[in-house]
């Protein structure tokens, strides 16, 4: 099902399709890959939309245990329907430094979900932003408790480097890439009628302890 429209952004290109890449994906000279991805299951969103302090904290918590960060997640309007933007960064694979920064807009209904993304990997010298930001403000304010997760163990730190106040001092960075990849969605996608028109996302489905 194609659930929305005007995600093929300039300067993207179709990325070729070699079995493991989406068939709606694109990529541009920076290396950056955008792809749409529809499921055909009920979202497996850990609150509903209307609650972000149970989404927030559940989505930092799930993005540690699988060895990342999350940067910042919060609801908006992408095309005519409430959407979760993220962005997170994860560890490159099997790379014994850098990061993958990926940002998305998950459009959830309830039955099913259609989700935008955006991942950006660090590429030659990695870490720059940090050190520079880390000299600018101090190592003692450099790192603070995750705003949404105080106790969250585990995964990537959360710093001040991540903070968009940065990227106008790094637009080459993949993370600030990914900002304005997300900021150019916002502006470009609309969401297919049909699709809109499907019941609305109103929370996980509760499980009978029976079962």
């Amino acid at each position: 099902m194609r659930a929305l429209h005007g995600v093929e952004l300039p300067g993207y290109r179709p990325l070729d399709n070699d079995g493991d890449a989406p068939s709606d994906a694109w990529t541009n000279d920076d290396g950056d890959v955008l792809s749409v991805h529809y499921f055909a299951l009920p979202p497996d969103l850990p609150a509903g939309l209307d609650d972000g302090p149970a989404l927030r904290t559940a989505l930092t918590h799930w993005t540690a245990q699988a060895g990342g960060g999350l940067i910042e997640a919060s609801v908006k309007r992408l095309g005519e329907l409430p959407a979760l933007r993220q962005i997170l960064k994860l560890p490159l694979p099997q790379q014994s430094s850098g990061q993958v920064f990926i940002g998305s807009f998950t459009v959830p209904r309830q039955g099913c979900s259609t989700v935008v993304k955006i991942q950006a990997p660090e590429r030659g010298m990695t870490g720059m932003r940090e050190a520079v930001v880390m000299g600018e403000v101090g190592p003692e304010v450099y790192f603070r408790p995750h705003p949404y997760a105080p106790d969250v163990q585990g995964g990537l730190p959360f710093h001040a480097a991540d903070h968009a106040r940065w990227d106008a001092k790094f637009p080459d960075h993949p993370l600030t890439r990914v900002r304005r990849t997300l900021d150019a969605l916002s502006e470009a996608v609309t969401v297919d009628p049909d699709f809109a028109d499907l019941p609305p996302f109103t929370g996980p489905a509760v499980r009978d302890p029976r079962a």
